[in-house]
């Protein structure tokens, strides 16, 4: 069974503007194709089964001899649209050849999965990794046009330190708030985006439905994020009781550092959203 751990939300939305360029920026105003994409890691989690089954016997780490292992992946996404004015919705661009790399790396090319979306999973592609610190471009080719959005310095994965107890997970009442403290920034740099999905996890690994998202998912959250990034760059974050439903039970907070980046040719749309992170992981144990 693969055992995913990336859970990747996206929509297409028409959004604010950024400050760039004038020139550029008119002719992005004035671009009727659109681009949102994903390019998301999750590192490996080591788990140990006598935990999840409720027993604080077992041993916790890869040389506990019960861990189940969730091993780490990158995960792209890629949606591309046109406009057809200019409050409209995007309708999804068929055909194209659609590549995510980092600036003089190499490209990882994207599956058509219908209806304008491309998608690729790291799963048995030992290639295609993330890289903390690089510049990557987002390059879709249609009837001989390319099209390029772009996020510079994907960042670093964010420690958590109340994610890693002594025990090795966190235990909790079941139907209540999880509220935890980012990392420190350091001087002269901005905090980045903070996304949070938490899954259900079974006996022997596999995963639920997510039980809470603050990944955007609707043209209007796109446009908050945006116009209004501030929600996602809390120092505190609180994650509510509804998050974890039931008692007796293993759940994984996902904790993705994400940096936004926008459109970088001037035939693509300056509401374009790209967005490139990595993430931390924490154990939840519901009593």
């Amino acid at each position: 069974m693969k055992r995913l751990l990336l859970s990747v939300a996206l929509a297409a939305s028409s959004l604010a503007p950024l400050a760039c360029d004038l020139e550029k920026t008119g002719n992005q105003l004035a671009a009727d194709h659109v681009m949102v994409g994903t390019l998301l890691a999750t590192p490996q989690v080591d788990i140990s089964a006598s935990a999840m089954a409720g027993y604080d016997a077992g041993t916790f780490g890869p040389d506990g001899g019960d861990v189940i292992s969730l091993p780490a992946q990158t995960a792209a996404v890629v949606f591309l649209g046109t406009r057809s004015g200019e409050n409209s919705q995007p309708s999804g661009v068929a055909g194209a050849s659609v590549t995510v790399q980092p600036t003089g790396g190499q490209a990882t090319s994207l599956t058509e999965d219908g209806a304008g979306s491309y998608s690729r999973t790291s799963v048995g592609e030992e290639d295609f990794k993330y890289q903390s610190g690089a510049t990557y471009q987002f390059i879709a080719s249609q009837g001989g046009t390319r099209f390029v959005g772009e996020v510079e310095n994907a960042p670093v994965k964010e420690t958590i330190a109340a994610f890693h107890p002594p025990e090795g997970f966190v235990r909790i009442d079941s139907k209540t708030e999880l509220a935890f403290d980012r990392a420190a920034v350091p001087a002269g740099q901005d905090r980045t985006l903070g996304f949070v999905t938490v899954v259900p996890l079974s006996a022997d690994g596999s995963q639920g439905k997510p039980t809470y998202t603050n990944v955007p998912q609707t043209p209007v959250q796109f446009l908050q994020l945006v116009g209004l990034p501030g929600p996602y760059r809390e120092t505190r974050v609180a994650i509510p009781g509804t998050a974890f439903p039931d008692a007796n039970k293993t759940y994984l907070v996902i904790f993705q550092a994400v940096r936004l980046g926008g459109a970088e040719s001037d035939n693509l749309f300056i509401g374009s959203a790209l967005l490139a992170g990595t993430a931390e992981v924490g154990v939840i144990r519901t009593r």
